[in-house]
């Protein structure tokens, strides 16, 4: 049987909500999706001097083990070196393309071997709950991602910014296409993060969430981070 993660959605529309099963067979990680292509060019450069690869294009796509993706409340990684990233996602279901929202978590000591290695090394845990792309396409740049770790004992911001930084569903799958591929039946894909208040680091715990100033909802998600000791 081929990999594949099955796990009951929760699609909601203005009229409410329905659940039901839903089988993935793909994950892409669409990599390097600001729209700002100077401030795009900035950051390349500056992880290019920590030994990052720089893309070849962007944006680039990622593709990662499906068994990667989570419903889990709990993640295990390797040491104290990895941390989460809040990505609006998109998935086909029924006819029509969904949006939700996911944490692309990432080892970032393994990324200077390759984006791809460090980002199939984590597990990446993802919300239930999906929501129609026309029902949000009129005010997409509105939409917010944000996310929190803990600090100290607190939760503190970690990641607030609107999804208008990155490139729209609509030119994010204009690029898959470009690129050979497509959103089919059983694929999930992540569309893009915002930068880290403070810097990129490690916390026990990460909360993410797609909001919905216009309409009034949310899309939130909540896991822990257990480092696997490394013995060698």
């Amino acid at each position: 049987m081929p990999a594949q993660v099955t796990f009951t959605a929760r699609f909601t529309t203005k009229e409410g909500s329905e659940e039901r099963p839903v089988t993935l067979t793909r994950a892409i990680v669409g990599g390097w999706t600001g729209r700002d292509k100077a401030a795009l060019q900035h950051h390349i450069d500056e992880l290019a001097k920590i030994g990052v690869t720089p893309p070849t294009s962007t944006p680039v796509f990622y593709r990662v083990g499906v068994s990667r993706l989570t419903r889990a409340d709990e993640i295990e990684v390797i040491g104290d070196g990895s941390s989460g990233e809040v990505e609006y996602a998109l998935i086909r279901e029924g006819g029509r393309i969904w949006v939700g929202a996911a944490s692309d978590h990432t080892d970032r000591v393994y990324e200077h071997m390759g984006i791809t290695v460090a980002k199939q090394l984590c597990d990446k845990p993802f919300a239930a709950e999906f929501w129609p792309l026309d029902e949000v396409s009129d005010h997409w740049d509105q939409l917010q991602i944000r996310s929190h770790i803990r600090e100290d004992g607190a939760e503190v911001v970690y990641q607030d910014g609107k999804v208008s930084g990155l490139l729209s569903p609509e030119e994010l799958l204009a690029c898959l296409r470009e690129a050979g591929d497509d959103l089919k039946d059983g694929t999930f894909l992540f569309g893009g993060t915002c930068g880290a208040e403070g810097g990129v680091r490690y916390s026990e715990m990460f909360r993410f969430a797609l909001i919905d100033p216009v309409l009034g909802r949310e899309i939130n998600q909540t896991y822990k981070v257990t480092p696997i000791p490394i013995e060698g």
